[in-house]
This record gives C-alpha cells, structure tokens and sequence, in this order.
C-alpha cells in the first residue's frame, strides 16, 4: 500500500528500506518529531499502526463526505415531494396537501443514494485518483514483505536526514534527487 507526499523540485530524495515493521514505525515517529512532513511509506499490506502512529493519520476525511451527502439527499427528497405536492395539488377526502409522514421513504432513499455517490466522489478525491504522474520511487521488496520509507528535503538537511534514517538501520538507503524505479 502506498501513501503519498509530493516531491520538491530541487529537493533530495531519501529512501529507506526497512525489514520490520516496528523499526519503520519508529523511523516516521523520529522523522516527524524533527519536522519532517514530506514523507511517503510503503508498505506490503495495509498496516494500521503504520498509518495511525507512524505517519499520524487518525481519521478518513471521506465520512464528511458521507454526512454531507447524506444531508443533501435527505432534504431534497422532502423539497421534491413537496414542491410535487404543491404544484398538482391532489385534494382527496380532506387530507392536507403537504403530508411530510409519506415523503418520509422518498428523504430516506435519497438520503442513502447522495450519501454512497458522494462516499465514492469523497474517495476518490482523498485518494487523488486518477493519479497521471508517475511514482518517485518504488521498490520492489515493498510489494514482498519490507517497508519503506520516502522523504524529501532541500539539500541543506540531507546529512541530518542521512544520520537520523541510519540510526534506524535500514536494510537499504538511497539517494536520489530525481526519483527511481528499480
């Protein structure tokens, strides 16, 4: 699984290639203590620890989408039986023309299709799909078992970047200011 920062023109690429899980954890914790923001983890699998510890990550933003939609759906069910009831006014045996009980299951329904096409659009928009640009780096010992670790930074703290990922013993590190793909 891959989460995504965007790379810098004129900035370093670091990669690192981690063997456990708990080291790489640990890696994104120290790089953001020192204000690393820039950085980017691979990972076989969908880890949550990864994303929640590691990189910070503590809610989806795609459940707003959800209750806005949802919202949407549910007013505009009760605004269009409503303005249906009063534009052909349907006068039977005393019954109020506006009778909010029966447009009840038309809000719900709407209410529902809003809210799953609006989850889908908040999806996609969070996820960034369609992504058209290439990946910066990839590696393939990240689809098989490792984790890595992509950071980018002015060339200015690359040493400081060097010794802290170092520190961690990565099983791999490089350097790259372009990007690669093995």
């Amino acid at each position: 699984m891959i989460f995504r920062a965007r790379r810098r023109p004129g900035h370093l690429g670091f990669f690192a290639l981690f063997e456990h899980l708990d080291t790489t954890v640990d890696a994104c914790k120290e790089l953001r203590a020192r204000g690393y923001r820039r950085l980017r983890a691979y990972a076989p699998l969908p880890e949550h620890e990864l994303l929640e510890e590691g990189l910070a990550h503590r809610h989806s933003p795609v459940r707003v989408f959800t209750l806005a939609g949802a919202l949407t759906g549910a007013a505009t069910g009760f605004a269009f039986t409503a303005w249906t009831s009063m534009d052909w006014p349907l006068v039977t045996g005393g019954k109020p023309i506006l009778s909010m009980p029966a447009y009840v299951v038309i809000a719900f329904e709407l209410a529902i299709l809003f809210g799953a096409l609006s989850t889908v659009i908040g999806l996609f928009l969070n996820a960034g799909l369609p992504n058209f640009r290439p990946l910066v780096a990839y590696h393939p010992e990240c689809s098989s078992g490792s984790f890595g670790v992509y950071v980018t930074v002015p060339p200015a703290q690359a040493d400081d970047l060097r010794e802290l990922l170092e520190r961690h013993c990565p099983s791999e590190l490089r350097v790259d200011p372009e990007g690669f793909d093995v």
